[in-house]
């Protein structure tokens, strides 16, 4: 089953021109062909190619402008097609990497790479054009309050039109190939111009990558306290079929807060 992000991606990038796993050369090609200012995006080179180097995967891409990338590997994959979207900000989270392993080690990881990786694994942008930052805040409030009933069953025709979705994650892409009940995001809001939704895929994701950049060096590039909240994915409506008033009242997916209200204003926009 495809969820309505995956189907985007699919259009948008032309991958069913493929009848097989693309592989690194070419992602490269989807690349040249669909990103503007290629120069951002690194190069996609086989991992095999990599098997001597000793170096760390934030290092190589950081210090080589490339990406190791495993072949049929929906993760890898995903990755990649993360990259051609947000170049700037998937090459900001890599140099964070970098400069705390630099000055702390691989292990124990630091909070802020935690964060990082969180949010590279498994993050949702969630766009506030700006002309609706007041309806955007409220909604984001319901969220951050696990208030899901409200934030998707009565603001159901919020999205989309306040608050625009869009899959950071490539581990979320790859957990949506087959999602189940249980599959949980982080979110992150930003905001974005005024008629973002009427933009082109490449002009909106260029906006993000820019919106990103501002709203993780607003949140101390991620080296802070509990900076992304939880997002049950499939409650997104229209992201899902199966969106009855059943299926909203399973509280072992639409988890309550246990404290109300303990959440920083800075996740609002």
């Amino acid at each position: 089953m495809n969820l309505v992000p995956l189907k985007e991606l699919r259009a948008q990038l032309k991958l069913f021109d493929f009848s097989h796993f693309p592989n690194a050369e070419e992602l490269n090609l989807i690349a040249q062909k669909h990103v503007d200012a290629f120069t951002n995006v690194p190069l996609f080179k086989a991992n095999q190619l990599f098997e001597d180097d000793e170096r760390y995967y934030e290092e190589i891409v950081c210090q080589s402008n490339q990406v190791p990338t495993r072949e049929n590997s929906w993760h890898d994959f995903f990755n990649a097609l993360i990259w051609l979207q947000f170049p700037r900000t998937k090459r900001l989270l890599s140099e964070l990497h970098q400069q705390d392993i630099s000055s702390y080690g691989i292990n124990p990881r630091t909070r802020r790479r935690n964060h990082i990786t969180h949010f590279d694994e498994c993050g949702i942008i969630l766009a506030i054009p700006s002309g609706n930052i007041i309806k955007g805040n409220e909604l984001l409030s319901l969220l951050a309050n696990h208030q899901w009933n409200h934030a998707f069953i009565d603001k159901r025709e919020e999205w989309g039109r306040t608050v625009l979705p869009v899959v950071f994650g490539h581990a979320m892409l790859e957990m949506m190939l087959a999602p189940f009940i249980g599959l949980t995001a982080k979110w992150l809001a930003v905001e974005v111009c005024e008629e973002f939704a009427e933009l082109s895929f490449q002009q909106r994701n260029r906006e993000l990558d820019s919106a990103l950049l501002r709203k993780i060096n607003a949140l101390n590039n991620f080296d802070i306290k509990h900076p992304l909240k939880p997002l049950p994915v499939l409650g997104v409506p229209n992201w899902y079929a199966s969106q009855s008033e059943k299926f909203y009242s399973n509280t072992e997916y639409f988890r309550p807060l246990r404290r109300q209200n303990e959440w920083p204003d800075y996740i609002l926009v």
